[in-house]
């Protein structure tokens, strides 16, 4: 067994973490010489909530919000996820003590760190069997219906943190922009996956974007969702080479909906997962303007040598599979 963490950070900092090997917006683990995915392969996913308040909000508010945001991921279509919220203990997020927690605790020490998520797994199979969620109770904090100013939403935070207790790893779909004083803030995302938060008060991270949606499918999808959905599948070369961890977006013009991932292997082979048949305009991106960290483990080392380029056509995504497999050529810098 092995226990891995991620965590969310505050809008105004970078963040540095994910130290999982990642599939396409999927955490993983090392098993041997290959990856598993990690999953709930038992369900529903039994939690239970720390018997702590914090300034503004009690244990009991907390569950509430945990409670939605379990239930915005569980109502995307086509998709097998279900939570049960067993009661209120004394224990400790973060503890080995078997049992999936979610609750506050004082961690003033972590100032650039709103929410964490750990969990342990079984590493031959990928299955999760214990999965914790603190919450930072030295940040201000807030569950009303329209957000608060000047505190952060907690339904908003848990959304993030709970899709990486489902295996969700952090999406590149966001822009970010230096501060004066340290860190970065968000100018805009396209995903609640995105590893920096919104500002205090605000609550849009409460609604999954396609992004999202196309990344917890892909892990707990029907067959019905196989059925119906469609994928993009290729290579990224530099100078006949594969690029690894080369950012891949694709956007349907006819719905306005961007999905992203990745090359995952020395040989620059990509598949975006899980997204809606149509016609996607591609592009590649080096992660040059990201903190490489928040999406993979130091090695392999992530080529970021090179300029961002469109695939020369549009690519064509059938229902129940992949068109034909695409490449994309890019050029150093």
């Amino acid at each position: 067994m092995t226990r891995r963490s991620w965590s969310l950070a505050v809008c105004a900092v970078a963040l540095a973490l994910s130290p999982g090997v990642e599939a396409y917006l999927k955490l993983g683990a090392l098993a041997g010489s290959r990856v598993v995915s990690i999953e709930w392969t038992q369900q529903p996913i039994r939690y239970f909530v720390t018997d702590r308040d914090a300034a503004g909000v009690t244990a009991t508010q907390l569950q509430g919000a945990a409670d939605r945001a379990f239930g915005t991921w569980a109502a995307v279509p086509n998709t097998n996820i279900a939570a049960q919220f067993i009661g209120f203990v004394s224990a400790e997020p973060f503890q080995d003590d078997g049992i999936s927690v979610i609750g506050f605790r004082d961690r003033a020490d972590l100032d650039r760190t709103l929410a964490a998520t750990t969990f342990e797994i079984d590493t031959i199979t990928g299955a999760i069997l214990e999965s914790d969620i603190y919450f930072n109770s030295a940040f201000d904090w807030s569950v009303a219906t329209g957000g608060t100013p000047g505190r952060f939403d907690v339904e908003s935070i848990a959304v993030h943190e709970i899709g990486h207790l489902l295996g969700l790893g952090h999406s590149a779909l966001g822009e970010t922009e230096s501060n004066t004083g340290g860190g970065r803030s968000v100018l805009g995302k396209r995903a609640v996956m995105f590893p920096i938060a919104y500002p205090r008060g605000n609550i849009e991270d409460r609604t999954l974007e396609a992004d999202d949606i196309a990344g917890i499918t892909d892990i707990y999808g029907s067959t019905a969702a196989n059925r119906e959905l469609g994928a993009i599948q290729g290579r990224v070369t530099l100078n006949g080479a594969g690029v690894f961890g080369a950012h891949l977006t694709a956007f349907n013009p006819a719905t306005g909906a961007l999905v992203g991932g990745f090359s995952l292997n020395q040989q620059g082979d990509f598949v975006l997962a899980s997204i809606e048949p149509g016609v996607y305009v591609v592009r590649v991106e080096p992660l040059d303007d990201a903190d490489v960290d928040s999406f993979f483990d130091e090695e392999p080392v992530v080529n970021i040598n090179f300029r961002p380029a469109y695939h020369s056509s549009l690519v064509a995504v059938p229902a129940g599979g992949a068109g034909r497999s695409i490449e994309i050529k890019v050029q150093a810098k």
